[in-house]
């Protein structure tokens, strides 16, 4: 079975140290900007609540197992974060609507405004960070960075991702490996506060 120096001497060791420093840089550009916005809205919401509330906005209602599974995180996790959520009436507990024993978290209307709010704000930050890229540009680097961070996932799982870009699903989908990636880390917001992961 190939070792890891084995795989790092099949690709060019110039380009694995390029990549691997862009990647750093990026870590800390990122979490020094925190890419949280433009304007007022900027950074008003962390990382973590975003995610949650991203994820509950594109799957439905479901409970703190299902959501915790869906991100690639602990239940412990996911109930410590939606807690907050929950006391600023973002996220409201609900009946399982085909077991009514089982509760359920559901996106409150005043959550779906709040993170229309801080996605068009956030929408307006890659405009800015990719003014004079091309359509195709903005494409391909989501493309490739979803793919990015789903291998990221599938390692930090134990499981390999072998690279068919067919496996990162439509460009702009959140995938639970990108929340994984930009999920990681120590949280400080001005609403939801999550801390870390």
């Amino acid at each position: 079975m190939p070792t890891s120096q084995d795989m790092t001497t099949e690709f060019d060791p110039g380009l694995l140290d390029a990549l691997q420093h862009q990647v750093a840089v990026f870590a800390r550009r990122a979490e020094q900007t925190r890419l949280g916005g433009t304007g007022q809205l900027r950074n008003s919401m962390d990382r973590a609540a975003y995610l949650l509330l991203n994820r509950l906005d594109q799957e439905g209602p479901m409970g703190v197992k299902a959501l915790a599974a869906g991100m690639g995180i602990d239940s412990s996790t996911v109930t410590r974060q939606v807690a907050p959520l929950v006391d600023t009436g973002l996220v409201k507990r609900t009946s399982h609507p085909e077991d009514g024993r089982a509760v359920v978290l559901q996106l409150s209307p005043r959550g779906l405004a709040r993170l229309e709010e801080v996605r068009s704000s956030r929408r307006q930050l890659m405009v800015e960070v990719t003014e004079g890229w091309t359509p195709d540009e903005r494409e391909s680097f989501c493309t490739l960075l979803t793919r990015f961070n789903t291998a990221l996932s599938a390692r930090q799982s134990g499981h390999a991702v072998h690279g068919s870009a067919g496996q990162t699903g439509p460009v702009g989908q959140a995938l639970p490996a990108a929340e994984t990636a930009a999920g990681s880390g120590a949280e400080s917001g001005t609403e939801g506060g999550a801390g870390a992961e």
